[in-house]
């Protein structure tokens, strides 16, 4: 063990001599305060921004005066998504998803005002997050400290040294992995720092805080570990240099874009257009309300009178209008969430493909572990636009109930009654009230990154040990040789 940390011990103290490593380690620790800071203040912004527009829409509706309950289905109500108190440490996807939704009657519309669509194209290239940094940066910082620690020594002579004395490939690679992980622990501290910052008396934003510790630990110790096997297997660092940057470009860069193009080709979404016309189709097979002679609501119309025992619209004892308002927001509403659920099930399947490149890019599984921790995923935007529509529907619905019990139909057929009900009536409507998904249910999402991991980790160990392999058995072929030294071979030959 002793010899393992001086080997460390030089290798740090090789690393700190270059002055171009060293101000790189610092520019990337800056860079990661830096990101922790401006990620924080834009999440406090925007979650004191929702929660106050939030209370403000809610009193709007609240304080609307008496109208006709038709006349508030339209009005609509605005809800805006949480977010999680981990969502400063990944944004994940939420700038391209949108924040809020309108709801109303008769429609289900999509989330706004994404960071995406109201920001410059560069905005695609990643948001400056702490996870962007550990994730994409950090590795080839790594890179650029780690490429010679091997090769450099076999370059200048001194692994032959090491190996003459006695010194075995095991214990060289030991020490060098061992100064390489030290300088990965430096580059993570200040994202663990800004973890727990953001997870501060939550105690299962904690939790979550120490699984993406962990995540992103593996995810350097990788990296790592084979910039140490690779630096052991070439014979120049330059060699191993452009080895590791081939393998960073590959990995970090070309793979997830690569990735996400080929789960767009092999399960392509329909656009906005395709789904307008669609729903349109089917909208005018399923009934249509406003037509006095369509055949559902001719047979709606029938049962209605039959299951009050009546003969006529104007003998109900509730307002047929708003019988027909429930029974078509019933319909549309049942057609809306198909197509959604069918959207939906082909972004998960796209979402499925690329994790399933994850075995070839580990980088897609220590992200996909980032969204799901800090619920920035497509998972945890789903729960929110269901939810959303959950009590979109029961709003509607309630305002439909409102008609057909509070409002004459007779008044408000011929226009010669009130056919307005009292303010109170809007504030005795829940507001919305957005539920997160379990702790417990969040953990259980993890197993396939936290695997993918784990496994590379044990190849990148593999990797090592055939490296050590490689060093012990170069120290064989040189311990069965006679060494020389210059002065004698000369003076032999004279």
């Amino acid at each position: 063990m002793r010899v393992v940390l001086l080997i460390a011990r030089d290798a740090w103290r090789h690393m700190l001599r270059d002055r171009v490593a060293v101000v790189g380690a610092a520019l990337l620790v800056v860079l990661t305060v830096i990101a922790a800071a401006t990620s924080y203040e834009r999440q406090r912004d925007a979650m004191a921004q929702r929660e106050r527009y939030q209370a403000d829409v809610d009193r709007q509706f609240d304080a609307q005066p008496d109208r006709h309950p038709h006349r508030m289905v339209h009005y609509g109500q605005f809800v805006f998504r949480p977010l999680n108190a981990l969502a400063g440490f990944d944004s994940g996807i939420d700038p391209y998803t949108g924040t809020m939704i309108f709801l109303e009657g008769h429609r289900q519309n999509t989330a706004n005002f994404g960071d995406a669509r109201q920001s410059s194209s560069l905005l695609r290239f990643g948001q400056l997050t702490p996870a962007f940094v550990l994730q994409t940066l950090a590795p080839l910082l790594l890179v650029f400290l780690g490429f010679g620690m091997v090769a450099r020594e076999r370059a200048s002579g001194t692994l032959r040294i090491l190996i003459t004395q006695g010194v075995s490939g095991g214990q060289i690679i030991a020490g060098k992995v061992l100064a390489l992980l030290g300088a990965a622990a430096g580059l993570l501290l200040p994202g663990a720092i800004a973890l727990g910052f953001l997870a501060l008396g939550d105690a299962h934003a904690m939790m979550a805080a120490g699984v993406l510790v962990a995540g992103h630990a593996a995810w350097l110790a990788v990296w790592a570990m084979s910039i140490v096997a690779v630096s052991t297997l070439c014979a120049r660092p330059r060699d191993a240099l452009m080895a590791l940057l081939g393998v960073w470009v590959m990995v970090v860069i070309l793979l997830p874009r690569l990735g996400a193009a080929w789960a767009d080709a092999r399960t392509p979404l329909t656009t906005r257009f395709e789904t307008d016309l669609a729903i349109a189709r089917d909208l005018a097979a399923i009934g249509d309300s406003h037509r006095p002679d369509d055949p559902h609501f001719f047979r709606f119309k029938a049962d209605v009178l039959k299951r009050y025992g009546v003969s006529r619209l104007e003998d109900l004892p509730v307002n047929y209008r708003g019988l027909v308002a429930i029974e078509g927001e019933r319909l549309t509403s049942t057609l809306f969430n198909r197509y959604a659920a069918q959207a939906f099930e082909r972004q998960a399947a796209q979402s499925a493909t690329v994790d399933a490149l994850a075995w070839l890019a580990p980088t897609l599984a220590v992200r996909r572990l980032s969204m799901t921790l800090t619920q920035t995923d497509l998972t945890s935007y789903r729960r929110f636009v269901e939810q959303a529509e959950a009590y979109r529907y029961r709003l509607v619905q309630s305002l439909n109930q409102m008609q057909a019990e509070k409002v004459d139909y007779v008044n408000e057929r011929k226009g010669a009654g009130p056919t307005r009900i009292p303010q109170a009536n809007w504030e005795s409507i829940p507001d919305f009230v957005f539920e997160a998904e379990a702790p417990h249910a969040v953990m259980a999402r993890t197993g396939q990154p936290l695997m993918v991991l784990a496994v590379w980790l044990l190849l990148a160990a593999g990797a090592l040990a055939g490296a050590a392999k490689t060093l012990d058995g170069r120290a064989s072929s040189a311990k069965g040789r006679t060494y020389t030294p210059p002065a004698a071979a000369t003076e032999g030959t004279t």
